[in-house]
């Protein structure tokens, strides 16, 4: 499935992205039931399907498998144009938000992928390097990302970001995929003179906006294999990054492993797996995003994530 996190007329809905329109899960959830004859049709639809990503996910595979039903149960049968106007939404009638809101964790991976490292004058990692983000960071596909009024050096960085479905600790490597919901894109903006002005990265990477997650969350088996995908990004339409997921430097289940010995992962928490080489610090000269630029960040199988630069 590639689900979506919309704002209709100021409420927050998930809904399954269909071409154009988009399909509100908990209504047609509700629906289903309806047809079935069952009593408290609306409330049993919201315990399943909660109108937030975070609430659906929680559900496991039961609301996954009963949100397919339902969006199945719908395609497949007519209702009335009162019924329709709160079952599918065309893309002008809503604002897209991130996929995930407010999760629990934001952690991120540095130094992950080999032409990364290289250019940035480092050694391949033994050990995985981990940082964090806050909330405050995540912004939707189409929101500005500030340049902050205290710094110039305002980088991109294009990532695969995984969300996990399932809380765990201790999680072996060979079932680490089981804890994975799905994946979306993240760029992991970050401000370089303030990430270098001590050993610890954290104040480089933590100023508001500097997080746009999205379009959507694409579910774990509508993207078999997230070690084999294109990853692009382009400033103003001109390629700067350009990899594959085949490069990471530690993969997937190796990182829920790793992770999950250090912390229990919660469902919904986000794990931003590194960035490929290209980014503006390693430019010659150094070339940091600005007022009026336009970064997009492509990832096979999951679409595009596209965001303008905006004076703080």
């Amino acid at each position: 499935m590639r689900l979506a996190t919309v704002s209709v007329e100021g409420e927050q809905r998930i809904a399954a992205v269909m071409n154009e329109s988009y399909i509100d899960l908990n209504k047609s959830c509700e629906l289903l039931f309806e047809s079935k004859g069952q009593a408290r049709a609306k409330q049993i639809a919201e315990a399943y399907i909660p109108p937030n990503m975070i609430g659906f996910l929680q559900g496991g595979e039961d609301s996954q498998n009963l949100a397919k039903e339902s969006i199945e149960f719908v395609q497949n049968n007519e209702f009335s144009d009162d019924v329709n106007r709160k079952l599918y939404y065309k893309g002008r009638q809503v604002k897209l938000e991130s996929p995930i809101q407010k999760p629990e964790k934001i952690i991120c991976v540095g130094l992950n992928y080999r032409e990364h490292i290289e250019e940035m004058g480092r050694e391949i990692p033994t050990i995985p390097v981990v940082f964090a983000k806050y909330n405050n960071t995540i912004i939707a596909n189409g929101d500005p990302i500030l340049k902050p009024k205290v710094s110039d050096d305002l980088d991109h960085e294009a990532e695969l970001v995984v969300v996990i479905g399932k809380k765990g600790k201790y999680i072996p490597e060979e079932n680490a995929m089981d804890y994975v919901a799905g994946y979306t894109i993240g760029n992991e903006a970050t401000i370089r003179d303030f990430q270098k002005r001590t050993k610890e990265w954290l104040q480089g990477k933590t100023f508001d906006t500097t997080l746009p997650l999205g379009p959507h969350l694409v579910t774990k088996e509508s993207l078999p294999n997230p070690h084999n995908c294109n990853l692009v990004l382009t400033l103003n339409g001109e390629e700067r990054q350009r990899s594959n997921t085949k490069n990471l430097v530690f993969n997937i289940p190796y990182l829920v492993n790793f992770l999950s010995n250090i912390m229990t992962l919660e469902v919904g928490d986000i794990i931003c797996t590194g960035t490929p080489g290209g980014v503006g610090q390693a430019r010659k000269p150094v070339s940091w995003m600005k007022h009026g630029d336009i970064v997009r960040v492509e990832i096979e199988g999951l679409g595009a994530l596209e965001n303008p630069i905006v004076n703080e």
